[in-house]
């Protein structure tokens, strides 16, 4: 490990860099006794951030992390994740949060494919590492957030930090150097890593701040949704770069009356959560009414409905409501629908944020009249620099110089955007992603399945769900049941990823050119109910 050596001049250098790193370290300047986090009504400061983030460093730089080398989070929700990733990108490393819901063999497509020097979990997801090695992968030295005591194949995340050796070399970061690695499914069904730089998050921060008008140090945050998403740490990056507090919700089952209660105990300023979220929240409210100071409330990753829109005007009238809409690749905020709208213009996800620039093409990438249908390509600050080790996918995502959504919309003469269609086939079930392709390629193994085509169906809860058409091969006797697809899968996807349906067919619709005509199958099969 290099000994850091003090230079005046370039620590001036970099402490013009604009990134969260310097966010906290002014803060530790200038507020060090400070609320930065809350976790289960403890605190931490503005200075024990920085220090802990600092020892962090250390501890990965003592293991070989240097600049470029990637670090796999496998965790929950608490404040170390975030001192955590503060410290990976102390020493111009890349953080790569992952979702704990992953099955083994998922994880370790992850772990060939951005190969980390080090994974970080909770000591209750600890066992998932001896699982990714079980596949032939190696994920690197192993620091475990809790527990009482390592083994020899791991160190506690306290005992990592109390270690005893040199800090860890001053590391001038550029504002361009890639501070993330967010996966997300693409339509060959393989997961690909979006990278994003600290310009990203800088403009993702300016734009919630913007978007929610958060305008001073007094916010209080709450931090409901997963870590691993880049809808929460976009969320948490204007409470580091204003000096609010983020108070740091634990994942659980989703309990309402606990969210509430929460909301009071900490006074939280600003929340977001899913459409079903908020129907929950609003019921209980209003049943039960707590005094709360919420000066914005926001909502996205699923479509709402007018009555759950009335509902919240109505239960938290002093508050603004904003709908927000985008995706990994661009940090995530493309556009915002302010609660004023949201009725009037029910079914659109807003207008395009100023800081973001947007056309809606053809195929051929040239631009549609008004109304007309086409897909919405964006650039600008928030835009990634590509896709981890993909330049063939990053070539194709970046076609023409703007970056390819995939999604096909419409703009009305307001400049509203809706929404009509996917182009990769996502579906979105309670806030989760779910791409069709990657269920597809999972359940066309299965050896009784001929065929497969996974659609998504109307659910008065999730929003959506994901169901599958099978072709069974014939010769196979009765027909497959869901329950048993469900139980063959359960070592193969996620949970949020199974299918809550099976409808058989004898084949699948296809056009002349042999493509699954999945229009047809969701006018059939996309409606019944579940």
């Amino acid at each position: 490990m290099t000994t850091a050596t003090p230079d005046p001049i370039a620590d001036l250098h970099a402490a013009r860099r604009n990134n969260w790193n310097t966010w906290v370290a002014t803060h530790a300047e200038m507020n060090p006794d400070g609320e930065a986090l809350r976790y289960l009504g403890q605190a931490t400061t503005w200075s024990q951030l920085h220090e802990r983030s600092g020892k962090f460093a250390d501890a990965l730089a003592r293991r070989g992390v240097g600049e470029g080398d990637r670090v796999m989070l496998i965790t929950l929700n608490t404040p170390e994740f975030i001192e955590a990733v503060l410290g990976i990108n102390l020493l111009g490393a890349i953080a790569v949060p992952v979702n704990f819901r992953l099955t083994p063999p998922e994880l370790a497509y992850l772990v060939s494919d951005c190969t980390p020097k080090v994974v970080v979990t909770d000591a209750m997801l600890a066992p998932l590492v001896g699982a990714i090695r079980a596949q032939g992968e190696e994920p690197g030295d192993h620091i475990v957030i809790g527990g009482e005591s390592g083994t020899p194949d791991q160190t506690t995340y306290a005992d990592a930090l109390a270690e005893a050796g040199e800090p860890h070399a001053r590391v001038d970061v550029p504002e361009d150097a890639t501070a993330l690695i967010m996966y997300t499914s693409g339509t060959t069904g393989r997961p690909k890593g979006a990278m994003l730089s600290y310009e990203n998050l800088t403009a993702q921060s300016l734009t919630c701040i913007r978007v929610f008008r958060l305008f001073d140090e007094e916010g209080r945050a709450l931090c409901a949704a997963p870590m691993f998403h880049i809808a929460a740490l976009g969320s948490i990056a204007p409470s580091l770069q204003l000096g609010g507090v983020t108070v740091i919700h634990p994942l659980q089952a989703f309990d309402p009356v606990g969210l509430l209660d929460t909301l009071e105990a900490e006074e939280i300023t600003s929340i977001f959560l899913v459409p079903v979220q908020w129907q929950a929240v609003c019921a209980e409210q209003q049943a039960n009414p707590r005094n709360l100071r919420l000066r914005n409330i926001s909502w996205g990753a699923a479509p709402s409905t007018d009555t759950i829109l009335r509902a919240m005007a109505e239960t938290f009238p002093d508050a603004l409501n904003a709908a927000v809409f985008g995706q990994t690749e661009m940090s995530p905020i493309t556009c915002a629908l302010d609660g004023d709208d949201a009725i009037r213009k029910l079914g659109s996800v807003g207008k395009v944020i100023p800081t973001v620039q947007a056309r809606v093409v053809d195929p051929f990438g040239e631009p549609v009249p008004q109304g007309e249908v086409g897909e919405i390509v964006y650039r600008g600050p928030t835009m990634m620099k590509g896709y981890w080790n993909k330049p063939e996918e990053t070539a194709e995502a970046f076609e023409g110089g703007w970056f390819h959504s995939g999604d096909l919309v419409r703009v009305d003469e307001e400049g509203f955007v809706y929404v009509v269609d996917r182009k990769k086939d996502m579906i979105i079930s309670g806030g989760e992603n779910i791409y069709c392709a990657e269920v597809e390629n999972t359940i066309a193994g299965h050896p009784r399945v001929r065929e497969v085509a996974v659609i998504g169906r109307k659910d008065d809860k999730w929003g959506e769900v994901p169901v599958a058409v099978v072709a069974q091969n014939e010769s196979d006797g009765p027909d497959l049941t869901l329950d048993e697809l469900t139980e063959w899968l359960r070592e193969r996807l996620a949970g949020f990823k199974l299918p809550k349906d099976l409808v058989h067919v004898d084949e699948l619709p296809r056009n002349a050119s042999g493509k699954v005509v999945k229009g047809t199958l969701r006018s059939e099969h996309g409606s019944v109910g579940v």
